[in-house]
């Protein structure tokens, strides 16, 4: 093996093995928005699986007769944890799609490792990035379902960080066209008008300062929104009732009766289960999801309906 060859062959492993400490960093915050614990342990999984990666690469290095280095890895670890945090400020779709384009950078690196070290002769090079294909090629496939599960009406799962919410929503609210007349919008501003007499009633009841600073603004958004879309929808802007519509479902303020199942709250965990089973659509999926975790967050409604989307994504992608 030439030393130009071996050189190269180091330059990516090295690549390689600080991507791979990236990758870990992005595990462990994701493991925060798992929706369920089969999705908390996977993630744990993946990142213990990523640092077992790394030492791996660490050990084919010294064979190849690298020195590892000492504070380069830490030094870049903590440049792929910075990294990992400031994404969770990204729109959610966004923030995955940077994972995705990582993934897809380490497998086609682990190809070129592949390629170079089969040329060199090294079998044990060889092995080490077949096991780095597999596994980012799982991970790929991973990523790509839980995008469309997102686009389905998820995400199925992982959950949007507060950040994420907060940005998602921003964007949608942004770009809702303004197409509706002076008159409807005249009307929406009326319910936030009505914030201070709901608030000096709440305080005659004898609430407490904190809690009606919360339900007050809590309820206030929520007719808000309910309000704009039904005028909006009124005054035959229907682009932008729709667009309204799909930040009350994705935030889970519809009513009971705007839901695609009947009489939802009367339902038990049971029935709920068989009647999400049914369901075809991912935005009646995405409304049924939002609402069940903003409400009585039952484990097994909610698993049955990441399940549900889950079972459609992969048609979507065609990785089926």
């Amino acid at each position: 093996m030439s030393t130009r060859d071996t050189t190269t062959l180091l330059t990516q492993l090295r690549a390689v093995r600080d991507l791979t400490n990236t990758e870990v960093q992005i595990a462990q915050t994701r493991i925060a928005q798992a929706r369920t614990e089969a999705v908390r342990r996977e993630l744990t999984e993946n990142a213990e699986h990523g640092r077992a990666r790394v030492q791996a690469i660490e050990s084919v290095i010294r064979d190849l007769g690298g020195v590892p280095a000492v504070v380069g890895p830490l030094f870049g670890r903590l440049l792929a944890l910075f990294k990992a945090l400031g994404e969770q400020s990204r729109p959610f779709e966004e923030a995955l799609l940077g994972d995705l384009s990582l993934e897809h950078q380490l497998l086609d690196r682990s190809r070129y490792i592949k390629a170079l070290a089969t040329d060199a002769q090294r079998k044990d090079v060889v092995a080490l990035a077949e096991r780095l294909i597999e596994a980012h090629t799982a991970t790929v496939q991973w990523l790509t379902t839980v995008l469309a599960e997102d686009a389905l009406g998820g995400p199925a799962a992982l959950r949007r960080t507060p950040a994420q919410i907060v940005t998602g929503t921003a964007v949608k609210l942004a770009n809702i066209p303004a197409s509706w007349s002076a008159h409807g919008i005249d009307r929406v501003l009326d319910t936030f008008r009505s914030v201070p007499p709901a608030l000096e009633e709440l305080r005659a009841r004898g609430e407490h300062a904190g809690e009606v600073a919360a339900k007050t603004l809590s309820a206030s958004r929520d007719a808000a929104l309910q309000t704009a879309e039904q005028v909006t929808r009124r005054e035959g802007a229907r682009q932008t009732a729709d667009a309204l519509r799909s930040v009350r479902t994705a935030t889970g303020v519809l009513e009971p009766g705007e839901l695609p199942i009947e009489d939802y709250d009367e339902l038990n965990v049971s029935q709920t289960v068989s009647a999400v089973k049914e369901l075809e659509s991912p935005s009646d999926l995405r409304a049924i999801l939002a609402y069940e975790e903003a409400n009585k967050n039952r484990h097994g409604v909610v698993s049955a309906t990441q399940t549900r989307l889950a079972a459609i994504a992969p048609e979507i992608t065609g990785l089926n």
